[in-house]
């Protein structure tokens, strides 16, 4: 009986595999069968991590932004938090999600200063987000003076 040469499908699956595995250790990287399940392995926490980073990111933004208020204590109504900083920009209804607030307390800490001061004037709510949507973040960022990372 003549021999029966076999098609090159699974070769290239194969093929594809190792590349993708190439740089992991060990029999993982040879071995079809391990390369395989550690592919999966490697899906499935990358997948996950993506949904963890942002909890993470968030996690560290906070205690940034509420560092820098406490250290000059904002307003002398009462001391200023993290809580009560975020509640007054929602009732504000200024758009800052934390990421900008963290980047702001690190880079420029007076405008953050500013932000919360007006803010925290009782009855001028009407001023306050007039002169913060358009004037003070927007000039900043478009001088240059404030980064985003």
């Amino acid at each position: 009986m003549t021999r029966i040469r076999r098609g090159y499908i699974a070769r290239r699956r194969r093929t594809k595999m190792r590349l993708f595995a190439s740089s992991f250790r060990g029999a993982h990287s040879r071995l079809s069968r391990t390369s395989t399940q550690q592919k999966i392995r490697a899906l499935v926490s990358a997948h996950r991590d993506r949904d963890r980073k942002k909890r993470d990111f968030r996690r560290l933004w906070i205690p940034r932004i509420n560092a820098v208020i406490r250290v000059n204590r904002v307003s002398f109504i009462y001391s200023t938090i993290y809580s009560r900083l975020i509640h007054n920009l929602y009732k504000a209804q200024l758009v800052l999600n934390r990421k900008i607030l963290a980047q702001i307390a690190i880079s420029n800490r007076n405008c953050l200063y500013m932000i919360s001061n007006e803010i925290l004037k009782k009855g001028n709510w009407k001023e306050s987000i007039k002169i913060f949507k358009r004037s003070s973040l927007e000039n900043e960022l478009q001088e240059g003076r404030v980064e985003i990372i």
